[in-house]
């Protein structure tokens, strides 16, 4: 199958592309990577009657410091979570997650703003916001606007952008010298949607988690926060007890859907498992 005709615009500017897509309305898309708009096109899951291609907004790309943040443009590509050299100082777990995105193919085309604004909820990089803290910036016909991960993704595919706002970048508080990151995901293949995936950053003194961030991707129809795992291993140090009681808690704060790939309650396993290798992992680097 191929995609519908359609039109083609390149804009310079973030102005330019509001203004493009305002203009056509819900017949225009917004285009970077193309890594996930293109298959859908082909497929005409989507048919839009005209693309706007962001690829030349300069504002879009770079990395840098602002004070305590770390802003990262939302052109910014995949494969250069692992070449970046700010990125593997101040946002180590977008380092570690990104060798598991997909394929090297994917990796130098798709962008953190691309797979951040479609909220797929096996995607790596949307629940690493959520362990982040970070902050997604929107541009739209009323001005700019920075909201939480946490309030970002509201359900499958949905997030705080409204149809013709643009992610413009992502904020991340610089990671700091007492804190420490794991991920990890299971898959069947290298590459392949994870069955569970999760990262998490944890803030240590002495020994103790002071705080910890944990979130799930491919347990549900958005990226997810255990809650009850955190307040379970929060203020102690890991041992087997506290692993043990972050993992019962994952029941309360997991609810996978059901599946013909993966049953709820294999997947709600498997997160357990992966729950306990990670913190084992963070305990001992505690």
């Amino acid at each position: 199958m191929k995609a519908r005709a359609f039109s083609y615009r390149r804009a310079y500017t973030v102005d330019e592309a509001l203004d493009a897509h305002a203009s056509n309305g819900d017949d225009a898309r917004f285009i970077a990577g193309g890594q996930s708009l293109v298959p859908a096109l082909a497929l005409r899951l989507q048919a839009p009657r005209i693309l706007i291609d962001i690829n030349h907004i300069e504002e879009l790309r770079g990395v840098t410091r602002e004070g305590e943040w770390l802003r990262i443009g939302a052109l910014t590509r995949h494969c250069e979570m692992l070449t970046e050299p700010l990125i593997a100082e101040f946002a180590p777990l977008l380092r570690a997650a990104a060798p598991f995105v997909a394929h090297p193919a994917i990796r130098n085309r798709g962008t953190l703003g691309g797979s951040v604004a479609l909220a797929d909820p096996a995607s790596e990089f949307p629940a690493m916001m959520l362990a982040l803290d970070a902050e997604i910036e929107i541009a739209g016909a009323s001005g700019r606007r920075r909201v939480r991960a946490d309030e970002f993704f509201i359900d499958l595919f949905e997030t705080a952008a409204a149809p013709g706002e643009l992610v413009t970048a992502i904020f991340v508080p610089r990671f700091r010298c007492n804190q420490r990151i794991c991920f990890d995901e299971l898959a069947r293949r290298r590459g392949d949607y994870a069955l569970v995936g999760c990262g998490m950053q944890a803030t240590c003194k002495d020994g103790l988690i002071e705080g910890i961030r944990i979130a799930f991707f491919s347990v549900g129809n958005v990226p997810t926060r255990a809650r009850s795992a955190e307040a379970a291993v929060s203020g102690g140090r890991i041992d087997a007890e506290r692993i043990a009681a972050a993992q019962a808690a994952l029941d309360s704060d997991l609810a996978p859907p059901e599946s013909d790939e993966v049953p709820p309650a294999m997947r709600l396993h498997l997160a357990r498992v992966l729950l306990g290798r990670l913190l084992g992992r963070l305990g001992e680097v505690a």
